[in-house]
């Protein structure tokens, strides 16, 4: 058992955790402060201890809005950020620097931000092609040895990054996209954080809410959300994928399960080592996933699931070309 696996046990968190980007970043339009406040303490009163967030988000407004929230229940959970990436403050455009001097200050920001002396784990959010991943590596390493947070992880990484990182300091955890129908970390990831004995922390679990069955039409999204860049929301792709939905949805009723629930618990059976971290706006969604952590499946329909949305069925990747180029994970050929 990982030192992250322990910090989540003395908690008594559930395996489930909240990613809190989509307060902030990423979906349109920031919900109000007021509004992330009431939903991330009742995020704690339903039973959330691990919650997730980033220099990233919001242009550091996610953090803030999370070190306000759980001001003084900072002792009864697990709190995660990131560095290496934010948002220029003069120009507004996002800016990848994996310099340990960087990471080191933003580091010193966020616990500022989110009123707290350290962080459970601090994730290297993008890996920088222009600083050796020894030297991002190394620098938090030092950042662990003077308490500042308790491991190491890095995000959006390919396994033979994570052989090189974990070479120079060991690393807690790894956050990868990984869902029913982005099943990257199985090409080499998976393989490597387990002979490493490093979490899979899973973001985008629910496949930027396509699990959910709440988006139907992309084209009504904000001009500004994220997923109107996506090849696989894109009005070429998106209706071909619509169709493979369907087989979950129907699953999903025969099931008396919501289809998110169906998808929760399909990647909680891939591996007691895989820790969910699906977001939301909504206090009804929080529950509901919540939810999904005592739903155990069976053999056959595991099985049925695991047919479904293989990357050979769905269409289009899950960045654009201008995206992928900060992306060091593995990828399926199209």
């Amino acid at each position: 058992m990982t030192s992250f696996f322990q910090r989540l046990t003395s908690v008594k968190s559930p395996i489930i955790g909240l990613g809190c980007m989509n307060l902030s970043h990423g979906y349109g339009s920031p919900v109000p402060e007021q509004v992330a406040l009431r939903a991330l303490d009742e995020a704690f009163d339903i039973g959330y201890r691990h919650f997730d967030t980033a220099t990233l988000y919001g242009a550091t407004a996610n953090e803030r809005v999370v070190g306000k929230a759980l001001e003084g229940k900072r002792h009864q959970l697990v709190l995660a950020s990131k560095c290496g990436m934010a948002i220029d403050p003069e120009l507004g455009t996002r800016v990848i620097d994996g310099r340990p001097e960087t990471l080191r200050k933003q580091c010193e920001a966020s616990l500022d931000r989110l009123r707290t002396d350290h962080l459970d784990i601090y994730y290297l959010h993008r890996l920088d092609r222009k600083v050796p991943i020894e030297e991002s590596v190394g620098a938090l390493g030092r950042l662990v040895e003077e308490g500042k947070i308790g491991g190491v992880g890095l995000s959006e990484i390919s396994a033979a990054t994570l052989r090189r990182a974990v070479a120079e300091y060991p690393i807690a955890a790894v956050q990868s996209e990984y869902s029913l129908w982005t099943r990257n970390p199985e090409i080499a990831l998976l393989e490597a954080c387990r002979e490493m004995s490093v979490a899979l922390v899973a973001f985008s679990p629910l496949g930027r809410g396509f699990l959910t069955g709440t988006l139907q039409d992309p084209e009504r999204l904000e001009e500004s959300d994220m997923r109107r860049n996506m090849p696989r929301f894109s009005a070429e792709n998106y209706p071909h994928n619509l169709k493979l939905f369907e087989q979950l949805n129907v699953l999903a009723q025969a099931l008396s399960v919501s289809p998110g629930q169906l998808a929760l618990a399909w990647l909680k059976a891939q591996g007691e080592d895989i820790i969910p971290i699906p977001g939301t706006r909504s206090v009804k969604h929080m529950r509901e996933n919540l939810a999904a952590e005592m739903l155990n499946l069976d053999v056959t329909t595991l099985s049925q699931l695991n047919a479904m949305m293989t990357p050979d069925q769905v269409a289009g990747g899950r960045y654009s070309e201008t995206q992928q180029v900060d992306i060091d994970t593995e990828e399926f050929t199209q």
